[in-house]
């Protein structure tokens, strides 16, 4: 087991140092480099070599070099020092919020639901740098268990391995749109066995609420014309207004246009259209006091058992 030697800094540190320092260099310009005199540096050596039970350094004319052993050990030592710098900068972070925290969520949660929480985080986190992925759900489920976010923010769409840690957030309900200007009968998505000719307008192919409605459609055997992909809930919301076709989205998302009369709400027999907002991160990750705090004001913001 290495040890610290005391008084002068750490032996195994300055041996290091050394060692990376003298790739291709000499024992006794390290020296300089850690402001430490000649035999300070050749005492810590030699306890490293003691330890180890290898010369590490040799003399070549006037100059100490690496020796073979000591060459075969650096890939080691520069494991133990990246452990050092992961050790410091865990330091540093608990005494101040650093570092980058990597959030991943659909665009209608970021939109219309955590602007308050990130606010907040960056009011008390400025130095943080948050990196916000948009994507949807199955694929942030997905890239939450290959370890590529800190944390998802979600709809429930499956089941987590044991390994990560998953929380309720809220119960969203969703609602079928329309145009005003649509007939009795265009507005009738209760009835069996109908043709429609509108457009189901959509944002992402794979979004867990369009899932939901198209298996509600296939249990009906309702058919709609076509489909019209755009880039996001608001140019959804525009193109229903201007009566482009037809939309199934979470409520919150067109509570206002709703109370203008701007959009109207048909009605399904879909049992208890909902989803439900998680967030979920791995247990084994190291909880950063960035993750930390955010997890705490997402906690304040979605109170348990919070629901529409």
């Amino acid at each position: 087991m290495i040890e610290s030697s005391g008084g002068a800094p750490d032996g195994t540190q300055v041996s290091c140092d050394r060692q990376k320092n003298h790739r291709d260099g000499q024992l006794s310009e390290g020296g300089g480099s850690l402001e430490l005199c000649q035999s300070t540096i050749t005492f810590q050596v030699g306890q490293l070599e003691q330890e180890f039970g290898a010369r590490l350094f040799e003399r070549s004319g006037s100059t100490m070099v690496l020796t073979q052993a000591g060459k075969e050990l650096l890939p080691f030592m520069d494991k133990v020092l990246d452990s050092v710098d992961a050790l410091n900068a865990y330091c540093r972070q608990r005494d101040g919020l650093q570092g980058t925290l990597t959030i991943a969520a659909p665009e209608s949660l970021v939109t219309y639901q955590l602007q308050n929480v990130l606010k907040r985080f960056k009011e008390q986190a400025p130095d943080v740098k948050l990196c916000l992925k948009c994507m949807n759900c199955f694929a942030i489920h997905d890239t939450l268990c290959g370890s590529d976010v800190d944390i998802a923010i979600h709809y429930d769409v499956g089941t987590y391995p044991k390994r990560v840690a998953v929380t309720p957030l809220k119960r969203f309900s969703l609602v079928l749109i329309g145009s005003a200007q649509l007939s009795a009968s265009d507005r009738d998505f209760m009835t069996q066995g109908q043709e429609k000719p509108l457009c189901n307008i959509l944002n992402d192919p794979d979004a867990a609420s369009l899932k939901m409605f198209q298996q509600y459609m296939r249990s009906k055997s309702i058919t709609l014309k076509s489909s019209l992909e755009v880039w996001s809930i608001e140019a959804i919301k525009r193109s229903v207004m201007s009566n482009l076709g037809i939309a199934f989205l979470p409520r919150f998302t067109v509570e206002s246009e709703l109370r203008s009369g701007e959009l109207i709400e048909m009605s399904t027999d879909i049992e208890k259209p909902e989803m439900t907002a998680i967030c979920a991160y791995q247990k084994g990750r190291w909880k950063s006091p960035a993750m930390a705090l955010f997890l705490q004001i997402l906690s304040e913001e979605f109170p348990p058992n919070a629901s529409e």
